[in-house]
């Protein structure tokens, strides 16, 4: 700030009257009265701050008194009468010359540690003195170019400097204590009191309330700040312009007239107003219709609050709250409408209500309010009632909302196709799925990487791993990133599929894309390699996942297993048992399950039974696909107990038999010679939807032709 602005020449010329007699101290307790006697020597104030002032002492007497209150009053009111704005400059030169001779006092005891107060005193009053007359002169912006320029005959330009800062420190001090003064007056406003009772009824309390009380007053403060400045701004161009006039009519007598600077003024308003933005005159009367349907459409998007519900409606609406799930609830709502006439929001305000107490009830609910004229229903909200079945794995309900908005003619937007997609992918629902997925890119939306996510998935699901990496395929051709996850999901099912093609294609995509490789992408190539029956590529993939420093577990062990039984080579699987034992591996069940079912196709019971105990000994249950080895070794051993035994725990759990199981153990019951029972779990194999293949067929019908004389008993 500058000093001149905030002590203008009045205040110097009281001060000058006052320095003399005295100059207030802290906080105002008393006045320090020093007189000023006449130096001998025109260099006798020449010190710094670094010097002794034991060798260069001031030839100066000093006289201290001290005043009261009362006191200082009567001084100063012997001086005469004072308006109100010479009280106020007095004032502010009170308060900066006690701030500045506080800290100024500090700063000469740290530099003179030896001299005694009269000195210090001394010192002080000729810093005041010289400050006073610098200001007079144009303020202390001068002291440092001055002192660097020509130093001072009275003081070093290292004092000066000090005098300098110690300046620019009081003022910003004082403007921060108008500022908090001016802050506090603001927290009182109107304004401001509304807006803090209103977030006291939002539930606003505490610390965040402060905090927000205080940011609207220093908003309140910083606008009003701004439009003093605008009125400051305008007086100051009317007198420029003022000024300006009076230049011209001299000019005007001259021969020559210089072309006077343009001057940046407010502008002024003459006649109707033209509000113009970026060029767009607004002024219009067409704007006023723009302004009517921005209403409307803002009524739209804000609507108008819920109409209050009280008396016969309020006990109407409580018994629709309090509704079981079995109730219908279409008398109550024809009831609560006639009373209430309700509008949208009154209708939403209900289904929230329902949503947040009984989830079922809403369900129906929502279903009957989407026939409402007066709910005003779009497209939004059926797609909102389809998502909130699907996330309830209500696939029915959603496929009739679907079938009421179609008859309804209201076509499915990209929102509701979105749903449907991640519907009907994680209903394992392909075909429906892929109807919403070309649903949405018919829109020309392109689907993000939940919707590409939703698709693969599918895809998986149904066991076509190709067409979900064309889909990856598409991402990549769109920028869209695409997660491990998704990899492995695709690796997977390659991997169950035996495509050792599909896999590698994958694991080198990932290689691209910096997926460092884990223990689960190397067992499952282990595992496609071992589905397709190449034991060996199979190997070469389990040493390079030890080469990687990742541990073979249970799983990737079994699967390693699994490779060399599709082969037969007993000796090599056991001399790999044999080198993981000796690094410290135990077989888990899944080695055991793997054990297990090639020695079953040995006929080796024996041995496989001992297995079986081992996993026991584990303290796990068998796996189930261990039933179906048992189940086929029972049957082909004609062990008639316990191969009933096995069906009848698989048939209990039919829902988790496969195609492959399932013909596997029909061609075990053939074989053991149980035609009743293979008939029977082939009528299981048709309903659960798959069909058997034709050497199946022709073994069912062979055993028809060429009866047996053995015939299960129960």
């Amino acid at each position: 700030m500058n000093l001149k602005h905030l002590l203008s020449r009045q205040i110097t010329k009281n001060l000058s009257k006052l320095k003399g007699v005295s100059f207030n101290c802290q906080r105002n307790l008393s006045t320090i009265s020093v007189p000023v006697l006449p130096s001998t020597s025109p260099k006798s104030h020449d010190f710094t701050l670094s010097q002794n002032p034991k060798t260069a002492k001031p030839g100066l007497s000093f006289r201290r008194y001290i005043f009261s209150n009362q006191e200082t009053e009567r001084i100063a009111s012997s001086i005469g009468p004072k308006t109100n704005s010479e009280e106020e400059e007095d004032r502010d030169m009170n308060e900066f010359l006690s701030r500045f001779v506080w800290i100024m006092r500090g700063k000469m005891s740290d530099a003179y540690p030896d001299s005694d107060k009269q000195t210090i005193d001394g010192m002080l009053l000729m810093i005041v003195g010289k400050v006073v007359s610098e200001m007079e002169k144009g303020g202390l912006e001068r002291m440092i170019e001055s002192a660097s320029a020509s130093p001072s005959q009275d003081f070093s330009e290292d004092l000066w400097r000090t005098v300098w800062e110690v300046s620019n420190l009081v003022l910003e001090d004082m403007e921060k204590a108008r500022k908090k003064e001016k802050l506090k007056g603001f927290l009182q406003s109107d304004k401001v009191k509304e807006m803090s009772r209103f977030a006291g009824e939002i539930g606003i309390r505490g610390d965040m309330l402060r905090e927000l009380r205080f940011k609207w007053a220093r908003e309140e403060m910083e606008e009003s700040e701004f439009y003093e400045g605008l009125e400051r701004l305008r007086k100051e161009a009317n007198a420029q312009e003022k000024g300006e006039k009076a230049e011209g009519k001299a000019a005007a007598e001259c021969a020559e007239v210089e072309e006077k600077p343009k001057v940046i003024t407010l502008p002024k308003r003459h006649g109707k107003i033209k509000y113009k933005i970026y060029g767009l005159d607004l002024s219009d009367p067409k704007w006023t219709e723009v302004a009517e349907k921005i209403h409307e459409r803002g009524e739209m998007i804000l609507p108008e609050e819920p109409k209050p519900i009280t008396g016969k409606c309020k006990l109407i609406t409580d018994k629709i709250l309090s509704l079981e799930k079995e109730e219908d609830p279409s008398p109550l709502l024809a009831e609560w409408k006639e009373l209430l006439q309700p509008s949208r929001i009154d209708w939403i305000n209900l289904l929230d209500r329902l949503r947040e107490q009984n989830t079922q009830l809403y369900f129906k609910v929502a279903a009957l309010v989407l026939s409402e004229e007066s709910f005003q229903t779009n497209v939004r909200d059926y797609s909102k009632l389809i998502d909130a079945h699907a996330k309830e794995n209500c696939l029915e309900d959603a496929e009739r909302i679907l079938k009421k908005m179609n008859e309804n003619g209201i076509v499915p937007d990209i929102v509701t196709s979105t749903v449907l997609v991640h519907m009907y992918s994680k209903a394992g629902n392909l075909d429906r799925a892929k109807e919403a997925f070309e649903s949405l890119r018919s829109h020309g939306f392109q689907p993000d990487k939940k919707v590409y996510n939703s698709m693969i998935m599918a895809y998986v699901n149904a066991g076509q791993p190709k067409l979900g990496m064309s889909l990856v395929d598409m991402m990549i051709t769109s920028g869209i990133e695409r997660s491990e996850e998704i990899y492995l999901a695709l690796l997977r099912s390659f991997a169950q599929c035996g495509d050792v093609r599909g896999a590698g294609q994958i694991t080198n995509i990932m290689r691209i894309e910096e997926f460092q490789p884990t223990l689960e992408s190397c067992t499952l190539l282990v595992e496609a390699y071992g589905q397709a029956g190449d034991p060996d590529q199979a190997r070469s993939n389990f040493d390079y996942m030890i080469r990687l420093g990742h541990k073979p577990d249970d799983r990737c062990t079994a699967s390693m297993i699994a490779a060399y039984g599709k082969k037969n080579l007993l000796d090599k699987a056991l001399n790999l048992l044999l080198e993981l034992e000796k690094d410290g591996f135990e077989p888990g069940p899944a080695t055991y399950t793997v054990l297990v079912d090639w020695l079953g196709r040995l006929q080796l019971i024996n041995e496989a039974e001992q297995l079986l105990g081992k996993i026991s000994e584990l303290g796990e249950a068998p796996p189930f696909k261990i039933q179906v080895s048992l189940c086929d070794m029972y049957a082909r051993a004609g062990i008639e107990k316990k191969a009933l035994q096995a069906l009848g725990f698989l048939e209990a759990k039919k829902e988790q038999i496969g195609p492959d199981d399932f013909e596997r153990i029909i061609n075990g019951l053939l074989a053991g010679g149980f035609l009743q029972d293979a008939q029977r779990v082939h009528g299981l194999m048709e309903a659960q939807g798959f069909a058997a293949s034709e050497r199946l067929k022709v073994a069912l019908i062979s055993s028809q032709t060429f009866n047996r004389q053995r015939q299960p008993t129960r």
